[in-house]
């Protein structure tokens, strides 16, 4: 399961690596193209809601049980995780207005996309610093096996799904340098 977790955490990197790209592009004064934005928006979103809440309660669920100790660090990652996920609704919202051609001030909306990827980076950082960790040490191969089984579909399944239902951002996706992830 940590195996699936570091691989969904780098595939999401990719993704944060597109929306930064087009993010630059933007700062710079040019128009990138906002349908793909769009596609990785809802994609995330997507995730976030099918995936990634129910991991995140199953596995707070489970390490609270066994390491009480953690609770301060699950709140603050469930409190960071709301966080960004509001920030994720509102660039949704600035993008049906700016691909309706409403009027959204451009420099505020790359500010905002620039917020967005810094703070989703972070919540990445710490679940890797100390998430991971703890769910090493509290949960051996047969508790991460019951832990996997207890998830909705994989990272190979959302692949599938990203590669027919969000085809441009498939194709850029594919073309992302891969991640540094540390």
């Amino acid at each position: 399961m940590l195996t699936q977790l570091r691989l969904d955490h780098a595939n999401m990197a990719r993704l944060l690596h597109v929306l930064q790209l087009k993010q630059k592009t933007l700062a710079a004064g040019e128009r990138p193209d906002f349908q793909l934005i769009r596609e990785v928006v809802d994609y995330i979103l997507d995730y976030m809601d099918g995936f990634t809440v129910p991991l995140e309660r199953i596995c707070s669920e489970q390490l609270l049980a066994r390491a009480p100790q953690a609770r301060e660090l699950s709140c603050r990652l469930a409190s960071d995780y709301r966080a960004l996920h509001e920030r994720l609704m509102r660039l949704s919202q600035d993008l049906d207005m700016i691909l309706m051609d409403a009027v959204v001030p451009m420099d505020r909306f790359a500010e905002d996309l620039k917020a967005y990827l810094d703070a989703h980076r972070a919540y990445l950082r710490d679940e890797r610093e100390e998430l991971f960790p703890l769910i090493r040490e509290h949960f051996d191969d047969d508790d991460l096996q019951r832990l996997a089984a207890a998830l909705p579909e994989g990272a190979a399944a959302k692949l599938e799904y990203l590669q027919e239902a969000y085809p441009e951002l498939y194709a850029e996706l594919r073309g992302a340098p891969e991640p540094v992830v540390s």
